[in-house]
């Protein structure tokens, strides 16, 4: 019976690490940061700034020496925090790592970061190459990437005007994304990594459109986005009540969406439990949102895509499946 845990990772312990440097940095929050940049405005403009990387599904790409979509991944990771806080994305910049330069492959990763961007509609502004001999294996480089936005905090997306009653919408995931791949390459492996690979590989989904044409569509009935969640590691679970507030309880309704089958077949192969399952992956669903009841039909009607998954109840933070 496999679990992420003895994939070797532990989010636990990442959990701690966190919790540990809020109370050191109480200005870090939610998917990502705002720092106001008018001073006194009772109104300020915020920066909006959050940072991620691809992690292990960079072996995947080594695996069959296919580099064109993990630089959408890089974008996809940052991008998605920052819609979570209501910014409108700016630029981007990534540090990109290598033990021996490859200009082709090099050129094959800066492709996919220029298209991710574009999917965002943010600019590529810099980044950082470091050729570093010795210190990764040959063929293998690791990625970070910084994104940064723009909000008005009195359109700065928390969570805070939640309440019991309101609903829960989610948006299809284009299938794993980037998390979990310490546990599905102890599942897929050698030539079946191989086999696999290509579906493996699907760029993270990105929901910037998405969420600017909902957000502009309650807008003008008098309706807003109350929460954002995106769902990367630890799954619905761990990223949901993130941005609830402490007398708010998600209710998510198993069934009412399709999860796709190739988390059903880790789980069939792997032996994984079944809440370890919905701990590690996304599920089908890589982004939810938090609304008023009454937003919901034209909610759907503006994201045909989306389906009705949940609620909100009074209770702890947390999520209750039924």
């Amino acid at each position: 019976m496999l679990t992420y845990k003895k994939a070797g990772v532990d989010i636990d312990l990442a959990d701690r690490l966190v919790d540990y440097i809020a109370r050191k940095a109480p200005g870090i929050g939610g998917f990502a940061g705002l720092f106001p940049i008018e001073s006194g405005a009772k109104d300020p403009l915020c920066l909006v700034a959050s940072t991620d990387g691809v992690g292990t599904k960079l072996k995947v790409a080594f695996a069959l020496d296919r580099h064109e979509t993990v630089g959408i991944d890089l974008v996809a990771m940052s991008a998605n925090d920052l819609i979570c806080a209501g910014a409108k994305p700016l630029f981007f910049l990534d540090y990109y790592a290598t033990g021996k330069l490859d200009l082709e492959r090099s050129k094959r990763l800066v492709d996919g970061i220029l298209e991710g961007c574009r999917q965002a509609e943010m600019a590529l502004l810099g980044g950082e190459t470091a050729e570093m001999p010795g210190f990764y294996p040959k063929g293998e480089y690791d990625l970070a990437g910084f994104a940064v936005g723009l909000v008005r905090k009195s359109q700065a997306i928390d969570g805070s005007k939640a309440i019991p009653g309101d609903i829960l919408v989610g948006l299809p995931s284009s299938g794993l994304h980037s998390n979990g791949y310490s546990l599905v390459r102890r599942v897929f492996h050698g030539r079946q990594l191989k086999k696999r690979g290509p579906e493996l590989l699907t760029p993270t989904r990105i929901y910037v459109k998405e969420i600017k044409r909902l957000s502009e569509g309650l807008a003008k009935k008098g309706q807003a986005i109350l929460a954002l969640a995106h769902i990367t590691g630890g799954g619905i679970p761990e990223n949901l009540p993130r941005v609830l507030p402490s007398r708010c309880r998600a209710v998510v309704t198993r069934g009412s969406w399709q999860v796709p089958e190739l988390f059903r077949e880790l789980q069939t192969l792997g032996r994984i439990p079944e809440a370890e399952l919905w701990r590690t992956f996304n599920m089908g669903l890589g982004m939810l949102a938090v609304l008023r009841a009454e937003s919901a039909d034209l909610a759907l009607k503006l994201l045909p895509e989306a389906r009705l998954i949940g609620r909100l109840e009074a209770g702890k933070p947390g999520v209750r499946f039924e």
